[in-house]
């Protein structure tokens, strides 16, 4: 699932949070292993429309840093499996 399905799904749903996650892309869909994620609440007047803008705020917050820390060779991959070295 992805696009506005992604967060259609999340409201009906209800769930109380959404979020991004960065991750290795392999042969199967969304299975890769996870370098990061971060969440934001689900509002009760939520739209699929603000939803989609507040975890696109996040995205663009995750993508930059996972880039950074594959640049400095502080991501460290075996499998499902990662280690990333300390970052604040």
């Amino acid at each position: 699932m992805y696009g506005k399905f992604v967060h259609e799904a999340v409201i009906k749903s209800k769930a109380p949070i959404s979020g991004a996650t960065v991750h290795i892309v392999d042969e199967l869909y969304d299975h890769g292993a996870i370098i990061l994620q971060k969440s934001v609440p689900v509002a009760p007047d939520d739209t699929p429309e603000t939803l989609a803008a507040r975890v696109s705020r996040i995205e663009h917050e995750i993508y930059p840093e996972a880039i950074r820390l594959f640049a400095e060779g502080k991501v460290k991959i075996e499998e499902q499996h990662v280690e990333i070295e300390s970052h604040a």
